[in-house]
């Protein structure tokens, strides 16, 4: 016994010595690789997966972070110069790639119910709308985000300046796909960069520090639900009223219009909502206080019958509805519930009926439902990627500086300067965030001129903020998507006017 003991008693003391030599830290730079198969369009086909860490290196040539990502290269691929390169950021800022990489474009999707409801037990399936078909894909997790890391991970050392605002995340994302595209001998290749939410104004940004910083010229730039921070958080008028379509297209779903608007089909209405945002209610709101009571009353009127609120409510507010009272207040003498923010077809329930905004996200507890579970499970046991360091599906990125976003124009910039470049827009209308017809007035936006308007497209979904979650949007957004890339690689046309 006293053997046993001392056999056991020098064994922990070894095993903890072991273990204080251990530190909870992710290699800068590795990779592990994979090898996988999937049908898409009724066309099997292998792909290698290669997932690891690259560094972000600076001045000086030192490493400041370590950045996560996940590239997926179909293997019967005779020209991969030919073969264009898919970019894929989400948004936050401060969110992980999983959003697009586990739901959207990839090669495995979560295993969710037909309109994008966890089911158990958690998962990942094939995606049989996935793009790789035509394009390899490569998932980038900003610092902080997924399992990326600063260097150090905290503290007064690192340097936030660097990475937490708009355009230290652009420099230092750019310079970063530079030594990416260098490793993986990818500078031949069509390119294309896809950016969800916030990751919108992160590709608008890109897409010239790509060219003017790192001589990277795009085929094209695609936003998933984006926000223009131009638009959103500014209020005034503009940003007030445009908000009307969405609500419009929210009540439809949530049967809260009236008749003669709910017997019509979705996109019949739409347009007649967005025509008096932009031609009365703009308008309306810009004259404040001053506005005649007439004007006032009609408009309330009509913004009642286009929102499913009561014209009390809207009067109440002056004409200007925030959206979380929208949220909070559309069902609330229905049935009750609350509608989600980035998806207003999901439902919550709050403590009290009473009050301005509802007590949490709805759509967000479901996604976390599915999302956590499954990349972790995803990365780690079919990718093999071991690791003890969480997975962060939202890191600590803030305070965020968000000054000086010249965005939009850089996209502006980059695509006078680049005939090659080409825009892609989607967004779902049930998306009460980063609604659709925000992202329409963005489009509008970025060229004022009109002179580059053939070389922009938008598509819209009947879902929320990531419209992949529901089967047949999923089907039809990467659809868009592939043909979008397929129409835009340009197969030795000149880059010229």
């Amino acid at each position: 016994m006293t053997s046993l003991r001392g056999t056991l008693l020098a064994f922990l003391i070894f095993y903890s010595g072991l273990l204080a030599g251990q530190e909870r830290k992710l290699p800068i730079d590795t990779t592990v690789v994979t090898e996988h198969s999937v049908t898409v369009n009724g066309e099997r086909f292998s792909y290698k997966a290669e997932t690891g860490t690259q560094p972000v290196w600076d001045e000086m040539g030192n490493p400041t972070a370590a950045l996560h990502y996940t590239y997926y290269t179909r293997n019967d691929v005779k020209d991969r110069a030919a073969r264009p390169l898919l970019i894929s950021f989400n948004g936050g800022p401060g969110s992980g790639s999983v959003w697009m990489h586990l739901a959207y474009t990839g090669p495995r999707v979560l295993r969710i119910d037909d309109e994008g409801y966890p089911i158990q037990p958690y998962g990942v399936k094939e995606n049989p709308f996935s793009v790789l078909d035509v394009t390899d894909i490569v998932y980038v997790n900003p610092a902080n985000t997924g399992y990326s890391r600063t260097i150090p991970e905290m503290g007064k050392e690192v340097d936030r300046e660097k990475f937490f605002g708009i355009n230290a995340d652009i420099k230092y994302l750019a310079e970063w796909l530079n030594t990416f595209v260098t490793r993986h001998n990818r500078w031949s290749s069509p390119k294309y960069i896809i950016g969800e939410s916030y990751g919108g104004t992160r590709v608008m940004g890109l897409s010239l520090a790509l060219q003017n910083q790192q001589w990277m010229y795009l085929n094209g730039v695609i936003m998933v639900s984006p926000a223009d921070y131009k638009v959103i958080r500014v209020g005034g008028p503009v940003s007030s009223a445009m908000n009307l379509p969405y609500y419009t297209a929210a009540a439809w779903h949530q049967k809260a219009l009236p008749p003669a608007l709910q017997q019509k089909d979705l996109l019949e209405i739409l347009p007649e909502s967005e025509e008096f945002t932009v031609n009365t209610l703009i308008p309306a709101i810009a004259k404040g206080g001053f506005i005649a009571d007439a004007e006032r009353d009609a408009v309330a009127e009509k913004m009642s019958y286009y929102s499913g609120l009561s014209k009390k409510e809207i009067l109440e507010h002056n004409l200007d509805v925030p959206t979380s009272y929208f949220w909070k207040g559309l069902l609330r003498d229905r049935s009750g519930y609350t509608i989600g923010r980035l998806d207003s077809r999901y439902l919550g329930m709050d403590k009290s009926l009473t009050g301005n905004r509802p007590d949490y996200n709805a759509e967000i507890t479901s996604w976390l439902h599915s999302f956590t579970p499954a990349i972790n499970y995803y990365l780690q046991e079919e990718l093999k990627f071991k690791t003890d360091i969480k997975y962060n599906m939202f890191g600590p990125v803030r305070p965020w500086n968000n000054e000086n976003d010249d965005t939009r124009d850089n996209l502006r910039q980059a695509m006078a300067q680049n005939p090659y470049l080409n825009v892609l827009i989607q967004s779902g209308y049930y998306d009460g965030a980063t609604t659709y017809f925000n992202a329409k007035y963005t489009m509008w936006q970025v060229d004022p001129s009109g002179r580059m308007k053939d070389r922009f497209e938008f598509k819209g979904y009947r879902s929320g903020h990531m419209m992949y979650l529901r089967r047949e949007d999923l089907k039809q957004a990467n659809e868009d998507l592939r043909n979008f890339i397929l129409r835009t690689v340009t197969k030795g046309e000149s880059a010229k006017y």
